[in-house]
């Protein structure tokens, strides 16, 4: 496409994906993949990146609600919660690594247990199969080898999420329909499984698409040779330009260039894992500064902070900011790459961002 700019690509990317505040299920409906993690500082990402998108919403909104949305916690390009529609693509799934004949039968009494009990809590699981013993966490230390298997079963498409309790999973049996294998068939699921790829992230530079459909072995491996095929013709089946060097892609049926999207002069404080600052590569193209994630960084070396949410105004990241509740008061801390704007509309803009966010983390 002619004519498209970096700017055009820095106001699509904001527009086509902060949307009107929506209910929950469309909200997610819209994004199609809502990315997961448990670290809560000063929320779980889900709730953030909800947060900027549902009319309404609460910290644990989600969690509360699950059992009555059509949605899956699943494997897809990360870990996170899906449309249930979606499971099709993504099962029966082929493991990466095939279990071992003890893993197997281990997995079987598990599995075995499971029905008989129709849900489960790791802890009955811990209890029942303490001979199991136990293994390397991922963080350091040690887990449960059983809750360890559970985890497993998860991700090889034997059990589902049915609720979480205080943060935990409980799980129950869950069987996928067997899909046709064929030729034709696979690659009609990985060339929706990548389309919603480039409807969550886009405008995407080239070495980003490629990047996110690697990571697709996480939650469709048996569908990376298809999915790389789609990357390769991905000229001819998604709208594209070359900006200063780049090839970006979006999906066909957008114009980035479109004079709809105008961001509004307001202040959004967002989760590290939000789709429009996910991909640290597209942030320094479209805003001209590295962000970093530091929550892994030892504390001497942060330069941001612990869990710092960029902050966007208007259609410039400006800064970061780290926030916490202490006594049911938001307490925060800024940092900006030029400086404080200038802007007379941002101080307001602000106070109206946090004091939203407050009331976000307050329980309803």
């Amino acid at each position: 496409m002619m004519g498209v700019t970096l700017d055009h690509l820095r106001r699509h990317a904001i527009a086509r994906s902060l949307f009107k505040p929506t209910t929950l299920p469309a909200a997610i409906q819209r994004l199609g993949f809502v990315q997961a993690d448990p670290m809560r500082a000063p929320a779980r990402a889900q709730d953030l990146i909800l947060f900027q998108r549902v009319k309404d919403y609460r910290a644990g909104d989600l969690e509360r609600r699950y059992e009555r949305l059509a949605i899956e916690e699943e494997a897809f390009v990360n870990y996170g919660f899906v449309p249930r529609a979606w499971t099709a693509l993504l099962h029966p799934r082929t493991p990466r690594r095939a279990w071992d004949a003890a893993t197997q039968r281990r997995a079987h009494e598990l599995m075995a247990f499971v029905r008989e009990r129709g849900v489960v809590h790791p802890r009955e699981v811990n209890q029942a199969f303490a001979h199991h013993g136990r293994v390397a966490g991922y963080w350091g230390g040690e887990l449960s080898a059983s809750t360890r298997l559970l985890e497993d079963m998860h991700r090889h498409g034997w059990l589902r999420v049915r609720r979480r309790e205080s943060g935990t999973r409980v799980y129950e049996a869950v069987e996928h329909p067997p899909q046709d294998g064929g030729p034709a068939s696979n690659q009609a699921r990985a060339e929706a499984l990548v389309d919603h790829i480039v409807r969550l992230y886009a405008p995407l530079p080239a070495a980003s698409l490629g990047y996110l459909v690697t990571l697709l072995r996480f939650g469709a491996p048996q569908l990376m040779a298809e999915a790389r095929a789609v990357v390769k013709s991905a000229a001819s089946r998604y709208g594209h330009a070359r900006v200063d060097g780049v090839d970006w892609f979006w999906p066909a049926d957008e114009n980035p260039a479109s004079r709809r999207h105008r961001p509004e002069p307001t202040v959004r404080l967002l989760a590290p894992f939000d789709p429009v600052v996910w991909d640290r590569r597209r942030f320094e193209l479209l805003w001209g500064w590295a962000y970093r994630f530091e929550a892994y960084v030892p504390a001497p070396q942060r330069t941001m902070g612990h869990y710092a949410l960029p902050v966007l105004w208007g259609e410039q990241m400006v800064g970061w900011a780290n926030l916490r509740l202490e006594r049911g008061q938001l307490r925060h801390e800024l940092g900006f790459v030029n400086g404080r704007p200038s802007d007379m509309a941002f101080g307001p803009a602000l106070q109206a961002a946090l004091a939203a966010f407050e009331r976000f983390l307050t329980p309803s």
